[in-house]
């Protein structure tokens, strides 16, 4: 099975590619992540997702452009309600993209973070899914959370402190 994979950074996507590529699927990484906050962070986390993908001949699909005013337009309202947008947004885009590149399947390294929510991405990913032609592929990656983690430090990859978003970057740094 082709599977184009949306990638949120370079060490969540080490587990996900390689046990999906043990599995016989065939891979290509999709880039596509207006939620990245400030814009350096952003910079950084695609830089080690092209030095991954380089060191482990991924094909990625590079959406990069910085988009963050469409972002925090869609969730300065209501911030506690930003990451069903966030999952949704980019899922979106990766279903959309996934469809008309013709792969059978689409799926996200979403799946490998234990902090975010495993039934609000499956449920998004199937409704989108549904609604392009192409199947989401669900799978719970975070059994290799720690595996993950050691092989990205062993690559060397940049890796981040926070979720992304700005609202999530105050949550990580802002002590109460």
């Amino acid at each position: 099975m082709r599977l184009l994979l949306h990638i949120c950074c370079g060490p969540c996507a080490v587990y996900p590619v390689k046990e999906l590529r043990s599995s016989g699927v065939e891979v290509t990484g999709f880039f596509y992540n207006h939620n990245i906050h400030p814009y350096t962070e952003f910079k950084q986390r695609l830089d080690a997702l092209r030095a991954y993908a380089q060191s482990v001949e991924l094909e990625v699909v590079y959406r990069d452009e910085y988009r963050l005013e469409e972002f925090l337009a869609n969730v300065a309202g209501n911030p506690a309600t930003r990451c069903g947008y966030c999952y949704r947004s980019r899922l979106e885009e990766t279903a959309k993209a996934a469809a008309e590149l013709g792969f059978a399947g689409y799926s996200s390294t979403l799946l490998y973070s234990r902090y975010q929510n495993q039934e609000v991405i499956r449920e998004c990913g199937e409704q989108l899914g549904e609604r392009y032609g192409v199947k989401f592929h669900y799978e719970d990656f975070r059994r290799g959370w720690q595996e993950g983690i050691n092989l990205s430090k062993e690559m060397g990859l940049y890796r981040q402190k926070y979720c992304g978003c700005i609202y999530s970057e105050k949550e990580r740094y802002l002590k109460k």
